[in-house]
Formats: structure tokens, C-alpha cells, sequence
């Protein structure tokens, strides 16, 4: 469960859906680094474990909208929290990177 957790999609779409149910290429656009078979894999991995819902309506075509359960919601807060932080430090960890690969 923490490689599901952790997994860097999974950290960008949970992010992406925590306020509002959203359609697939909305959640596309908010995670622009996915190829669409990494999205569609992800979100089926999030709805196995029970994190994502996926509703159909039945309109025509038939629209497709995923948002957190419950348990997802409950994950949402300590990921946008990682996500966050993530942010915040990536140039410092950037610096070190390249601080750490010039002393090698």
C-alpha cells in the first residue's frame, strides 16, 4: 500500500480530485506529465483499493467523473501536505543534486 501511496501519479491525482469530482481529460490537464495509459492505469489502481469512484452518467456520450470515497478524502489531506513540501524544497533539492553530482 505506501508504493501506492507514494507513487508519484498517484500523489498529482489525488491532489487533482480532492475538491471536486473531475472528468478524465480534466485530470489529464491538471497532471500534464501523464501519458493517458498511466492516467487510465492509476485511477483504475486508486478505485481497486477503494480511493477513487468512478461515476458513468448517462448522457451521449456517457460522461465519465472520478472523485475520492471517503477513504480517499481521509488520504487527500497528508498528500496535498507531501505535495506541498515537494514544492516548496525542489530547488534546495535541486542545488543538492547538482552540488552532491559536481563532488562525485
Amino acid at each position: 500500500m505506501l508504493s501506492r501511496i507514494g507513487d508519484k501519479w498517484t500523489v498529482q491525482i489525488v491532489v487533482a480530485i480532492h475538491r471536486q469530482p473531475r472528468r478524465f481529460n480534466a485530470i489529464k490537464r491538471l497532471v500534464p506529465a501523464i501519458s493517458q495509459q498511466m492516467l487510465t492505469r492509476t485511477l483504475k489502481a486508486l478505485e481497486r483499493d477503494g480511493l477513487v469512484k468512478r461515476v458513468v452518467h448517462d448522457t451521449t456520450p456517457p460522461q465519465v467523473e472520478y472523485s475520492l470515497t471517503s477513504l480517499g478524502i481521509s488520504l487527500s489531506e497528508p498528500l496535498r501536505a507531501l505535495a506541498a513540501w515537494a514544492i516548496d524544497h525542489r530547488s534546495s533539492i535541486r542545488d543538492n543534486r547538482h552540488s552532491y553530482d559536481d563532488g562525485q
